[in-house]
């Protein structure tokens, strides 16, 4: 399992995420281990990977084609991102059901973020890659404010709160590690230690905590 929490507003991007994978051998046995979840893909652009620890790899793949192709922009990255992954995600998939039947345990879903110099309007993004349709394909949806993985209603209501509000993007960030704490107390598969990004005009901020 694994929490991710995003939020966005005119002023930048929240990112959140644990550290901790639970999976399964091939022999059955339950295997926890910790795995880097966010990560940076351009100056402005940074990937989140949720579900099996697998989606830490696909990212890392992503990156390097990424940094080949010379994408920056995140509608870019976003429209490279989501074919490229959907390709790793088959190939995961085969190779994990030569040895395992088709289970949940083989999902894997992203969120991507960034700052877009198209849309001076909308300068900050965030989208949502997942298996919306049926396994073992990859589909996205554009995030509009507060999203989190697994669903935090609450806690997404309060941050669209802060959103209309215009809070600050520090507010903001409090709000989310409140949350993620409280997630943690409450769910023994989410654990830390947690990593924070904010995504601004002036670049990409990550921290630990």
């Amino acid at each position: 399992m694994s929490q991710l929490i995003a939020c966005k507003n005119q002023k930048g991007i929240v990112l959140a995420t644990d550290s901790k994978a639970v999976d399964i051998d091939t022999s059955g046995n339950l295997v926890e281990y910790s795995v880097s979840r966010l990560l940076t893909l351009t100056d402005h652009t940074v990937i989140l990977s949720g579900g099996a620890a697998a989606g830490e790899s696909m990212a890392k793949a992503l990156k390097a084609f990424i940094a080949e192709e010379n994408i920056n922009d995140v509608d870019a990255v976003y429209n490279a991102a989501l074919p490229f992954l959907a390709s790793e995600y088959t190939e995961y998939m085969r190779k994990a059901c030569e040895v395992q039947p088709l289970d949940p345990v083989h999902h894997v879903h992203f969120i991507l973020a960034g700052r877009s110099t198209r849309d001076p309007n909308n300068p900050f993004k965030m989208y949502f890659l997942w298996t919306k349709k049926k396994l073992p394909q990859l589909d996205g949806d554009e995030i509009t404010a507060a999203f989190s993985v697994p669903r935090m209603i609450r806690l997404e209501y309060r941050l669209s709160q802060m959103v209309a509000e215009n809070d600050d993007i520090g507010k903001i960030q409090e709000a989310i590690h409140e949350g993620m704490i409280s997630q943690a107390k409450n769910n023994e598969e989410i654990d830390g230690p947690f990593t924070y990004a904010i995504i601004s005009d002036g670049g990409i901020n990550i921290t630990d905590g």
